[in-house]
């Protein structure tokens, strides 16, 4: 059978990567997260080890965990720390994300299974170079007011409204660099008929 076909996600804070992503899964598709990765990485000991020598104590909290809020905080603000932590953990996620494909590759790869994509969630995928990963690059959008609502309401928006600030490319160029866009702003109707139109437009093409 064909080698499944690699979709990467991506778009602002807040934009629905995660619920887009949902939507390919319920299709058959197998996610992967680059924030998942990233939030195990916090609990190797290489990357606490580092976080620690550079920011000290103050990014970890009563249980000793890194404190994910609190590095956004100084990164968010600070290009220079914000390159220093995406060094750090960009190669990681990269070699993760390269070990994912190859065991799902070679889970799919036996005659008559049906696995056909595999899908991933990048929130920086452009800014950090990464498009040759993919085969398609599907980029999620939605108006700033909406996107700080739904950050807020997940205890995010601290962040988001730091975004302008920090060195995130602005939605309209993820746009018109991406193979498929969606404005995530209609019902999950529009949403799940997006997901199908994307999919079948892949098979159409393989």
């Amino acid at each position: 059978m064909p080698r499944p076909i690699v979709i990467g996600v991506t778009g602002g804070i807040g934009a629905g990567k995660s619920t887009v992503v949902d939507a390919f899964s319920r299709r058959g598709a197998t996610p992967f997260s680059a924030d998942a990765a990233v939030h195990e990485l916090y609990a190797d000991p290489h990357v606490r080890d580092a976080v620690r020598e550079r920011w000290g104590s103050s990014v970890f909290d009563g249980s000793g965990d890194v404190d994910r809020g609190s590095i956004a905080a100084i990164v968010f603000n600070d290009p220079a720390e914000r390159a220093w932590l995406e060094s750090l953990l960009h190669p990681l996620v990269g070699v993760a994300w390269d070990r994912f494909v190859a065991e799902q590759q070679a889970l799919h790869s036996a005659p008559g299974d049906s696995a056909e994509f595999l899908v991933a969630e990048v929130p920086l995928l452009f800014e950090a170079g990464l498009e040759d990963r993919y085969d398609t690059i599907v980029a999620i959008t939605a108006p700033l007011p909406t996107r700080i609502a739904r950050a807020e309401a997940r205890g995010s928006g601290r962040t988001l409204s730091a975004e302008r600030d920090a060195a995130q490319m602005p939605e309209a160029e993820k746009a018109e660099r991406a193979d498929f866009t969606y404005a995530n702003t209609g019902s999950v109707e529009d949403l799940e008929a997006f997901a199908d139109s994307v999919l079948d437009s892949l098979r159409a093409a393989r």
